[in-house]
């Protein structure tokens, strides 16, 4: 672990949430959200406005 951050901007979310441990959503400017994979998937707040509620990891 060498305490280096990476930005992804992508729009396959089930991939990008595979490769990071902690990942960040972000809607119109500001961060909606934080956490890890699961954390973001069942983030009610991301699930209504990005990933529905059909999405899956």
């Amino acid at each position: 672990n060498k305490g280096i951050g990476v930005i992804i901007n992508d729009h396959n979310v089930a991939s990008t949430l595979s490769l990071c441990d902690r990942s960040y959503v972000i809607g119109e400017g500001v961060i909606i959200a934080e956490g890890t994979a699961k954390e973001i998937v069942n983030n009610k707040k991301v699930r209504d406005t990005y990933l529905g509620s059909d999405f899956k990891l």
